[in-house]
């Protein structure tokens, strides 16, 4: 298992946050523990703060550490022993002629408007800002890790799915993905297969989906993808009964 070295360890600082409300569960307050200088957290101290249950928004290294509430649980899929069951085989099967490209992160116009109409379909109720260039931009291309950005578009050329992808020591960290809200299909489901696959093809053993919490129905697709592991006071364990 990879960790941040000693060192960086001294000289990073972690401190908490002031409460906000909770993006997931209405009516909770939430509160991260930041890690911090952003410029000491490069891909290899990076990968050691995933294993630890740790995310990132652009330059913002954090994880859940609110007051009375543990329902955000980090998740991970077992790359290698995963199986697709007969819902996630139908999408693979009917998505599998888009084509990817991977890139470094960039600005396109392009992507910023798939970006706009998914939010505007799938997050009515964000803030206004949250569909703003300079939001898009902080949140999905500002990296100081091993990120990479994927298009996913149909034979003739029509862009479908972006997906944001950090490589760690240890596996993929999905980051975020969106898609054309108006395209049937579970695209968001199939950008997760495709990332397993290259999980594979890459021999990563993990999968790291972020958090995953057991009341929010926005959440409820990452328990399909078995068998995952949560990370626990013990260490990361695979659920005794499934999620």
């Amino acid at each position: 298992m990879s960790h941040p070295t000693e060192s960086t360890f001294k000289t990073l600082q972690f401190y908490s946050t002031a409460v906000y409300p909770c993006s997931y569960l209405p009516g909770r307050q939430a509160r991260s523990q930041v890690a911090a200088p952003t410029h000491l957290i490069d891909a290899t101290t990076y990968s050691g703060l995933v294993e630890q249950g740790f995310r990132r928004s652009g330059l913002f290294t954090y994880r859940p550490n609110c007051d009375a509430c543990r329902a955000c649980q980090p998740m991970r899929v077992d790359v290698f022993n995963f199986q697709p069951d007969r819902t996630q085989r139908k999408v693979w099967k009917r998505h599998r002629n888009l084509t990817t490209q991977v890139m470094p992160l960039h600005w396109e116009a392009e992507h910023f408007e798939l970006y706009k109409a998914y939010q505007s379909k799938r997050h009515p109720n964000a803030e206004a800002d949250e569909n703003s260039r300079s939001q898009y931009t902080q949140f999905l291309l500002t990296s100081r890790v091993e990120s990479r950005l994927v298009e996913f578009r149909t034979p003739s050329g029509i862009l479908q799915i972006v997906s944001i992808i950090d490589i760690l020591e240890t596996g993929l960290s999905s980051v975020y993905t969106f898609f054309d809200p108006d395209v049937p299909g579970s695209l968001g489901t199939y950008g997760i297969l495709w990332q397993i696959e290259q999980c594979r093809n890459m021999d990563l053993p993990w999968l790291y989906l972020g958090y995953w919490i057991r009341e929010s129905r926005k959440m409820a697709y990452k328990s399909n993808f078995r068998p995952h592991q949560i990370l626990t006071d013990e260490g990361w364990r695979q659920p005794v009964s499934p999620q």
